[in-house]
């Protein structure tokens, strides 16, 4: 789980209440926390590619899992990423340079990997300026045999993250795995705001999904009240990430 910019490891934990679920299913779950040494802002330098630094963070976090794994006995083969903003940028990156480590991937109001390469290139990013290549470009294993299956959520008030970077990176990501598009669906629990959702499906395997929140800002959906970057009042980002890194595991 990969915090974002304006966090560290415990505020996100805090936010998204991912241990309650995690201790009741049995699951492991870290929180890498960006040096602020490294950024200021303790964001992840997911951007920076020309330099190297976004390659060594993503080294230092696949380390981190390693290491995780050895000492409480998590199973190595199955393993997922998940992050908010530059944390969920982050998240696209690693599971690009190592499609092999991971059996399912989420991001909540993040930019695609290869999108961007400098702080610059990443603020026009943000803004929906730019794009980035293909994926099979961008990733260490080209083709959608190399990619785990991806979740995407994206509050539709997000002047942060705007909302276009969420369909982009979900349409590159079932591109390369020539998934085609089901027809959207709507759904609203009780009080909470509506989701728009459409799945990428490879014959029957989904090899993509968008949740397009309705009145989400730059926040994590259905996240703890009163703390930064989290909003009670949508639906729950945390059970449904975790449900569907389940089912990726199943299939």
């Amino acid at each position: 789980m990969l915090h974002g910019c304006g966090q560290d490891a415990q505020a996100f934990a805090d936010s998204t209440r991912m241990n309650v679920l995690a201790r009741r299913q049995g699951v492991v779950v870290l929180y890498p926390e960006q040096d602020r040494l490294a950024n200021p802002q303790g964001c992840w330098n997911w951007f920076d590619t020309r330099s190297g630094r976004a390659q060594r963070e993503a080294a230092s976090i696949m380390a981190a899992i390693d290491q995780t794994c050895l000492l409480h006995g998590a199973d190595r083969t199955r393993v997922a990423v998940a992050g908010l903003s530059a944390g969920a940028s982050m998240a696209a990156l690693l599971a690009t340079r190592h499609p092999d480590r991971f059996r399912a991937v989420a991001m909540h109001s993040g930019v695609a990997a290869g999108a961007a390469h400098s702080a610059l290139t990443a603020l026009g990013a943000m803004r929906g300026r730019r794009v980035g290549p293909a994926l099979s470009a961008a990733a260490a294993a080209p083709g959608c045999a190399g990619l785990p299956p991806l979740l995407v959520v994206q509050g539709l008030n997000d002047t942060v993250v705007v909302p276009a970077n969420a369909e982009a990176a979900v349409r590159r990501w079932a591109e390369d795995c020539q998934a085609q598009p089901l027809p959207r669906r709507y759904a609203q629990r009780g009080q909470r705001y509506p989701v728009a959702i459409t799945e990428y499906r490879q014959g029957r395997r989904t090899r993509a999904s968008l949740v397009e929140v309705a009145a989400l800002a730059h926040a994590w959906s259905g996240g703890a009240a009163g703390l930064a970057f989290s909003d009670a009042r949508g639906p729950d980002a945390s059970r449904m990430i975790l449900a569907f890194f389940r089912k990726a595991l199943a299939d």
